[in-house]
């Protein structure tokens, strides 16, 4: 298809005070399929829109292409599927019908309401959309949030197969792995292009990281004697200046000095020195230039309460069903301290209504038995927390946390301080689920139960839970679809099976 060239770029929200970009220059090539990576609210889909020319900015972005943008917005949900892709967009229905079956997808779906559809469904039909033909040019914004695990790898083989380019974001490591073969990182002050898949970013990051780290530390170390030697000269200096009055002005010493010459000597001393502590000064200002503006990720601090009991839960032979029609086969399993137990299966198998029954909140039938020790105490992050509402210190009075405890870790995952002064209710999706987790994070709990706290979080958030996760070994009942996680946090996957 040709290049996208950005020139210059400059750009920032009034809102927050700073560029999200400035002067930034790249050259992508429209073959290569792209992964856009960078902490949240770093300008992922700021980037996007500017692709799309939706955002005025400082600088040139040059292309010749149309492009197709992914999720797209769906007005009437009621309609037909078949119809609502009609309305955004034009294809023979052989080419949608071609994309569907790639994606493993029934074409009789088209004849159904869109919003009868799951959510990993929806997903998939509007994806469909953007490959009908080859001369749009995807931008795929976040593309996971509703797929299950078997999801995820059906839409991964689907991309990764597709002869023409994109630029996609996504937040799921294993997923952005599979398909892509560049990688394109917002840092803190720059873009930075990889070529190779997320694998290769990380260890090519890590590389240059670790470089930047130990050149940091020189050059800090060369400004910590300059500005050493700086202050010596100035005292110096300053002790010279003393030479004109000192002695000369000590009453009964009978000593007669000459002021006029050592003025002179004083002044030329202070000249001297002066330029010295210019060019120390300049020298100082150099090396600090040369430091790396490094991206530091902070520790998480979980409130982990080892607990007096070795079984924490034990469920047997636990069935729930909705009108008498059971959501999996009996399944039974138990957690010990220590152990992080994840709970796995497709979209509707039934595992947040797993976590919905032992908060109490389960509204079918239950069969089986739940055993727990009274007063366990459990810290819980929900799908649904629009009950999060009021101000942060109201919010953390209201659930008995220490708002600084809340604070500290809201700031470790990325929130920024024009926000803390937001009601809840007031704040993105992204940044009301870092309220839900660092309320859970701050509760004292023996057990902590998670209902797929991965959503609206970036890598680097993922890997400072799996971080935390491995230094406190907390006692975990976790339902997520993200690979990644699962492999490096979870003692035992427990998969639910459809009923017969």
């Amino acid at each position: 298809m040709g290049v996208i060239e950005i020139k210059n770029l400059t750009f920032g929200y009034d809102s927050q005070g700073h560029n999200l970009f400035t002067d930034a220059n790249l050259v992508i090539d429209t073959k290569w399929k792209l992964g856009l990576i960078g902490r949240n609210g770093r300008g992922k889909t700021t980037l996007m829109k500017l692709l799309q020319g939706q955002l005025p900015h400082e600088g040139k972005i040059f292309h010749q292409l149309q492009f197709t943008y992914f999720p797209q917005p769906v007005t009437d949900p009621s309609q037909l599927t078949y119809y609502v892709l009609q309305g955004q967009g034009e294809f023979e229905d052989w080419q949608i019908q071609r994309e569907l079956n790639l994606l493993k997808v029934d074409p009789d779906i088209l004849w159904r309401p869109f919003d009868s559809l799951s959510g990993g469904e929806q997903t998939k039909v509007l994806l469909a959309l953007l490959f009908v033909e080859d001369a749009s040019y995807p931008l795929i914004d976040e593309p996971t949030n509703h797929l299950d695990i078997l999801g995820r790898k059906q839409v991964a083989d689907y991309l990764r197969n597709k002869r023409q380019g994109f630029i996609l974001i996504s937040h799921d490591r294993s997923f952005v792995d599979e398909v892509v073969d560049h990688i394109l990182s917002i840092e803190k002050s720059q873009l930075v292009l990889y070529q190779g898949n997320f694998s290769v970013y990380e260890e090519q990051k890590n590389m240059r990281d670790r470089y930047e780290v130990e050149q940091n530390e020189k050059l800090k170390k060369e400004i910590g004697r300059l500005k050493q030697t700086a202050a010596e000269k100035a005292e110096w200096s300053r002790g010279r200046e003393k030479d004109k009055y000192g002695k000369a002005n000590v009453k009964g010493s009978g000593a007669v000095y000459d002021t006029g010459f050592i003025g002179a000597r004083a002044a030329r001393v202070m000249k001297k020195s002066k330029n010295l502590e210019r060019r120390l000064e300049g020298q100082i200002a150099e090396k600090e230039e040369l430091l790396q503006d490094m991206e530091y990720i902070d520790p998480l601090k979980i409130n982990y309460q080892p607990s007096h009991h070795k079984l924490l839960l034990k469920v047997t032979d636990l069935v729930l069903s909705f009108d008498g029609k059971p959501l999996f086969k009996p399944v039974s399993f138990e957690i010990q301290q220590g152990e992080r137990i994840a709970i796995a299966g497709a979209n509707g198998a039934g595992k947040s209504s797993i976590i919905r029954y032992l908060q109490g909140n389960f509204t079918g039938e239950a069969t089986g038995e739940i055993l727990r020790p009274n007063q366990v105490a459990t810290s819980y992050v929900r799908q649904n927390y629009e009950d999060n509402r009021g101000t942060l210190p109201e919010f953390a009075e209201s659930h008995g946390l220490s708002y600084q405890d809340l604070l500290n870790n809201l700031k470790k995952l990325g929130f920024e301080r024009t926000v803390f002064q937001n009601p809840i209710e007031q704040m993105s999706m992204g940044q009301r689920k870092r309220v839900e987790l660092a309320k859970s994070l701050a509760t004292p709990a023996e057990l902590y139960i998670w209902d797929e706290p991965l959503n609206y979080l970036d890598v680097f958030n993922q890997e400072q839970l799996e971080t935390m996760i491995l230094a406190a070994q907390p006692t975990m009942l976790v339902v997520e679809h993200d690979k990644t996680f699962l492999e490096k946090v979870a003692t035992q996957v427990i998969t639910l099976e459809a009923p017969e």
